[in-house]
């Protein structure tokens, strides 16, 4: 008996450590894969037109997943190094905090979660564990911390003022990376108005209204009802405005975009999308709403994943920002690369450099390609943060 106590204890060990040790990261080589493995070929041409630009990537769910932001990692997408190699200047960390399982484009409910038990696994905090708040609370410290930890070459880009000194900066501090939060899905506030205070708070500056599912605030693309705006929604609109916090229309339903264009005064973003003109699926904007983002404003993330694109390379990301630039005009199209959110991306951060030659390919100017590449988002950020 007491051999069998034995064994059954030592199993029980070798378990915790594979649960603890192993599974974390092995679910998140396989979800986030490189379909091209480093390193990148170019142009002439597109490397030295690269190192001038200011690169800006508003998509990226990197503090998902347990990986040191601070070290050049062996599988996923993000990573300073990484971005600091790929010459982005600016990255929109956004936090996932519930996923359905059977996640599809087409209809989803919101009654099952995939990241309680990955949170489990990665040993995030005990609230974190159910209470969807805690979780993009904990993730926004992950990234408080590693800025704290990177020597002042990761910073965080919360005001005007953030983005202008960081701007200062970097004319002569080529691998500084600035940061900035934002949310997949309204549900991380659990369904009370009230905790955008704290999301707000904790330096989240842009909040996307629904992800795969349907929530109190607004109907996703993907949900089951599909609907628009609720009351506590609108609220929500009302507060983000007032805070200077930017609405995300990514994953929302088409009755929610619409409800949201009729009550904003200030630009939204699209963090990021595919556009139906190339790519024709439920998760791809339309030519009327693409036209009523850009007539608002709007800064729309042209995404780099095949449902994205209906494509595996920078030429395809390339087709559907020459579609939406000639749709709606240079001043509202950006990179939305949806790196480490489980997707299969054609290249990791440090291959950037093929989205400038892919634009070059497609016959854009410097000029043209400085608004695309980054340029965009930035001026966005200058003008409209708190």
């Amino acid at each position: 008996m007491k051999k069998v106590l034995i064994g059954l204890a030592i199993l029980l060990v070798i378990a915790v450590i594979v649960f603890f040790g192993i599974v974390p990261s092995q679910v998140g080589r396989s979800m986030n894969k490189t379909l091209t493995a480093p390193p990148y070929s170019a142009s002439d041409a597109a490397k030295e037109l690269h190192k001038r630009l200011y690169v800006a990537d508003l998509h990226a769910d990197t503090l998902l997943w347990n990986r040191d932001l601070l070290s050049k990692g062996s599988w996923g997408h993000v990573d300073l190094p990484r971005l600091q190699e790929g010459n982005v200047a600016v990255q929109a960390f956004t936090v996932v905090t519930k996923t359905p399982r059977d996640m599809n484009i087409d209809s989803n409910s919101g009654e099952t979660d995939n990241i309680k038990l990955l949170a489990i696994a990665e040993r995030w905090p005990m609230a974190a564990w159910s209470n969807l708040t805690e979780r993009a609370l904990y993730q926004a410290r992950r990234l408080d911390e590693a800025a704290a930890k990177s020597g002042g070459k990761l910073v965080l880009l919360k005001t005007k003022d953030d983005v202008m000194k960081f701007l200062e900066r970097r004319k002569t501090e080529k691998d500084l990376v600035g940061g900035f939060l934002g949310i997949e899905g309204a549900h991380a506030l659990g369904g009370d108005v009230n905790n955008f205070d704290r999301l707000y708070d904790a330096g989240f500056r842009m909040i996307g209204l629904a992800h795969f599912f349907d929530n109190e605030m607004g109907g996703s693309a993907h949900g089951v009802a599909k609907g628009g705006l609720t009351e506590d929604g609108k609220k929500l609109i009302e507060k983000m405005q007032e805070k200077s916090v930017f609405i995300d229309l990514a994953h929302a339903s088409p009755r929610t975009i619409d409800e949201v264009l009729k009550l904003v005064t200030r630009p939204v973003i699209v963090s990021h999308t595919g556009v139906k003109g190339t790519c024709n699926n439920a998760r791809n904007l339309s030519d009327e709403q693409l036209k009523a983002i850009g007539v608002a404003g709007g800064v729309v993330g042209i995404g780099f994943w095949d449902t994205a694109v209906c494509g595996r390379d920078a030429a395809a990301i390339a087709k559907a920002i020459r579609y939406t630039v000639d749709l709606i005009g240079i001043d509202h199209v950006a990179l939305g690369s949806d790196f480490d959110g489980a997707i299969d991306a054609p290249f990791d951060a440090t291959g950037m450099v093929l989205i400038t030659d892919a634009l070059l390919q497609a016959g854009f100017n410097e000029a043209e390609i400085r608004k695309i590449m980054g340029e965009n988002v930035i001026r966005t950020l200058q003008f409209f943060l708190p």
